[in-house]
């Protein structure tokens, strides 16, 4: 049974840990942004841009998967 969803379960381990380190990511950041005492425009820029990476990794997924027949 593992061998036959070998794929499925390395896909979704690769999504797990990219999500993880998203967090890790996110969990730096705000200590820096905290840490340094950063203007609010900066913190909105940096979350901002930290949002569009998550969001296109998102997208690149949800493409993957309507084009390779997952949906």
């Amino acid at each position: 049974m593992l061998s036959e969803h070998f794929e499925q379960i390395e896909a979704l381990g690769l999504n797990l840990a990219m999500a993880a380190l998203f967090l890790l990511i996110g969990l730096a950041i705000h200590d820096v942004l905290k840490n340094g005492k950063v203007p609010p425009f900066g913190r909105w820029a940096v979350w901002t841009v930290l949002f569009v990476g998550c969001a296109g990794f998102i997208a690149k997924g949800v493409i993957q998967a309507f084009f390779s027949g997952g949906i």
